[in-house]
């Protein structure tokens, strides 16, 4: 029986002394006399690779977390034998590896400092049930260490002091601490002494980290096979880390379209047609913006993935397109369960070509979900994936389908043992055949990758948009993601905010929650609270299983409606803010929320913190997360910070007390920031954008700020068709100067931008544009601070 615990020496192996090292350009070799060999591979000065074999032998090198694109390339290398150990050193770290037992320390180059140390080091047991090994790595914790990261796991950012399971997880109304739940990304950032590590530990077995919990100096992971294969990312910097890990695994492929990152509407289900029109219609009359519909299962014939049941959607293309000209784009459900049945002829395509997964003594792999049994694909597979792919053709480019959202591809069965498939089902792997053992945790991220290929084939020109719920490291360079079944309850909101910051700390920033908790009925109070959240989440969709009653904005009275107007209001105006913060993600891995431990974790004020979040480069939000609240305690970050409601300047570095009625929370502006807004908008393209407006924060000295535009649609970016403004502030004690600097083929719409000046110090006497003064009246300019001016300008001398 393979324990699942790291600590059990009884028949754990080690490796002994080198007998030989060998250096292949950037790869370095230590084998050691009882055949193990450590292979470290320098892909950057900041990124080394370690990873080992107890044969003699490795396993053919690939990696479905690994992008093809990922930065390489380093500034130094130098191998230095001592006595004792080699010395391994790149323009930003120094590797010690012992001769003694290729236990690993690494260092700062810059200041020799130890960053993290092998304890135990790489260690292994042999499985006898499966063959293979448990491989095992313990490291020893400095003082003072927090660890960050994993992903979607519902508990409080500080991973100190607990223990986790990696194993993608159907869980339906999890709680707080449940473990494992929907997604696998074996990553953690590590910060002391004000300096950040990562380990990505690349193995897809179901594994293990322990973060001080068993052992109370000590951390480790481990796998029930695979080898021990782990990419150490140093910063100093976790914002580095976080981007240089996000490089390693992928980068979203492309941008969203804008459309995307409105706010969306779904239930477990809305059906028949007269139902969608009726709620598609409701936000149109109480003038609530949305931008996408959902259909789940029920618009499926008998469940059969690809049909539409004709007797609840007679013409779903006369509705899909109805509901376009409505501004609404139409996103249908997607499982990975393919009813058995010979008239159906998904199936029946399947079958012939022997696409489905197979048992370890030959039949199909059978279980049950929504459609009864079923068969799956093996989406570990290129050939099953290019045909998944094509089916999409009748939904996306005949119907006009915009999205596809992938779902129980856990995978989940109903009735087998553990609620998925047994460990002997086999898989392509890539031409790598494996079990399941080894494939569970890349089989949903796998039919993601597919279903993404189907959706930008089909929807060209256009840019795909694909959900998951399940998924593995690298699964953002295809797809957005939602954190699965939660609970309406006041904790899942927290945890829903946990979440959201955890993901985006773990590589994944298009994701949110179910708004309002898919499983049981919020009350109205908990609703607006959570869209309050959820509207600065970048993926934002109310969500539930429809059997605990209605949960769209107007179901809980005219006062809610309205609050929840309001801040969806909010989310449509900050669209170009979104939109930049996304482009910076997909350009330069800067994940869209920040925890204010990845904010600013110089300050230790910061390392436990969980309700505060920086959204994009400059918006401070924290939900208000408990009933009959008028406000609440928060921190504000080392800086100055305006209030977003009421212009307040308060400085941080300490706790503050923020009134937050039930029609507010606390939002908080970075002074000197400009921050780009549209004007509201029903739906994405309703209007055209006749004026940029931007909200000024006064700052006495510097800051940058950012905006970027394209098309919000197609690929015509790529080609240099786009908008980028570099904005500097320079804020002095009687003036403010603006210069603008822009790149970028794309002409905005606009002509003119709104300037709304917050926290100016001084009463306006002169404006110069580019070095011309420029009277008042033509400038607009009134006793609020506002002023419009040509978007071409170049320097903005405002002066007492």
């Amino acid at each position: 029986m393979i324990l699942n615990t790291e600590l059990e020496y009884k028949g754990n192996l080690f490796p002994s002394k080198i007998i030989n090292y060998e250096k292949n350009i950037n790869v370095l070799s230590f084998t050691s006399e009882n055949g193990v060999i450590l292979q470290v591979t320098v892909r950057r000065d900041s990124i080394l690779r370690f990873r080992y074999t107890t044969t003699g032998i490795f396993e053919n090198d690939f990696s479905y977390a690994i992008t093809k694109y990922a930065s390489r390339g380093y500034n130094h290398l130098e191998v230095v034998e001592k006595d004792d150990k080699y010395i391994i050193t790149t323009a930003k770290l120094i590797c010690h590896v012992s001769k003694v037992d290729l236990r690993i320390s690494l260092f700062d180059a810059k200041d020799n400092t130890l960053i993290c140390e092998d304890e135990l080091g790489f260690h292994w047991e042999e499985s006898y049930e499966y063959g293979g090994d448990v491989v095992k790595m313990s490291k020893t914790a400095q003082p003072g260490e927090s660890y960050y990261g994993l992903g979607d796991k519902p508990v409080d950012n500080n991973l100190k002091g607990k223990r986790f399971q990696n194993w993608v997880t159907d869980s339906y109304a999890y709680g707080r601490d449940t473990d494992p739940i929907y997604k696998t990304i074996p990553f953690y950032t590590a910060l002391h002494n004000k300096k950040s590590y990562g380990i990505f530990f690349d193995n897809t077995f179901r594994s293990y980290f322990d973060f001080c919990h068993e052992r109370r100096n000590i951390t480790s992971f481990w796998a029930h096979g695979g080898e021990m294969n782990y990419y150490f990312i140093y910063g100093p910097e976790m914002s580095e880390v976080v981007a240089n890990y996000t490089d390693l695994t992928g980068k979203p492929h492309q941008l969203p379209p804008l459309w995307a990152l409105g706010y969306h509407q779904c239930k477990w289900s809305y059906y028949p047609e007269s139902n969608v029109k009726e709620i598609t219609s409701k936000f149109r009359e109480l003038k609530i913006p949305c931008d996408a519909i959902y259909l789940d299962i029920d618009y499926m014939d008998g469940f059969r993935c690809f049909t539409w049941n004709k007797e609840y959607f007679p013409d779903p293309k006369r509705m899909v397109k109805e509901l376009a000209d409505d501004g609404f784009k139409t996103i249908v459900i997607i499982d990975p369960g393919i009813k058995i049945d010979m008239d159906y002829s998904v199936f029946k395509e399947g079958l012939d070509k022997d696409y489905f997964c197979k048992r370890a003594d030959g039949p199909y792999m059978k279980g049950k979900v929504w459609p009864g049994e079923c068969y799956f694909p093996d989406f570990t597979n290129p050939e099953v994936r290019d045909w998944w792919s094509n089916l999409f053709r009748e939904l996306i480019e005949e119907i006009g389908v915009k999205g596809v959202w992938n779902d129980m591809n856990e995978p989940a069965v109903m009735d087998v043992p553990g609620k998925s498939f047994p460990d002997d089902v086999r898989h392509d792997y890539e031409g790598n055949p494996c079990s399941h053992r080894k494939a569970h945790n890349v089989y949903g991220m796998q039919m993601a990758r597919a279903t993404y290929q189907g959706l930008k084939k089909f929807s060209y020109p256009k840019r795909p948009f694909v959900i998951t719920r399940a998924a593995y490291s690298g699964t953002q360079r295809y797809t957005s993601s939602w954190t699965g079944d939660n609970v309406a309850t006041w904790d899942h909101l927290t945890i829903a905010n946990l979440q959201a910051q955890r993901m985006c700390m773990s590589g994944f920033s298009f994701v949110g929650s179910d708004i309002g908790g898919f499983a049981e009925q919020p009350n109205g109070e908990l609703y607006a609270r959570w869209i309050q959240l959820g509207i600065f989440h970048p993926f934002c969709r109310t969500h539930s299983s429809g059997d605990h009653g209605d949960q769209e904005p107007w179901a809980f009275g005219d006062t809610i409606t309205d609050v929840v107007r309001k801040f969806i209001e909010i989310r449509y105006q900050l669209l170009p803010y979104l939109y930049t913060a996304f482009w910076r993600y997909a350009e330069e891995a800067i994940p869209i929320l920040k925890s204010l431990v990845l904010y600013d974790q110089a300050d230790p004020q910061t390392h436990y913190r969980n309700d505060e979040f920086v959204f994009g480069e400059k918006i401070l939000a924290c939900p208000v997360t408990g009933p009959n609240q008028k406000g609440r305690r928060m921190y504000i970050p080392i800086g100055k910070w305006y209030n977003f409601w009421t212009d307040e300047l308060i400085k941080g570095g300490q706790e503050h007390w923020v009134d937050a009625d039930l029609d507010s929370m606390p939002i908080f502006v970075k002074e000197g920031a400009i921050i780009p807004k549209y004007p509201i908008q029903q739906y994405v393209g309703e209007k055209t954008i006749d004026e940029l407006i931007l909200d000024v924060y006064y700052k006495l000295g510097k800051e940058t700020s950012q905006v970027y535009e394209d098309a919000t649609d197609g690929y015509d970016y790529i080609k240099g068709r786009y908008s980028l403004r570099d904005f500097n502030l320079h804020g002095k004690k009687d003036e403010l100067i603006i210069q603008q600097h822009k790149t970028g083929k794309y002409i905005t719409t606009y002509k003119t931008f709104k300037l709304r000046l917050h926290g100016l110090p001084f009463k306006i006497s002169k404006i110069e544009v580019d070095n011309v003064e420029i009277p008042f009246s033509k400038l607009k300019l009134n006793g609020d601070n506002t002023l419009t001016l040509t978007k071409e300008f170049t320097e903005l001398h405002i002066m007492a």
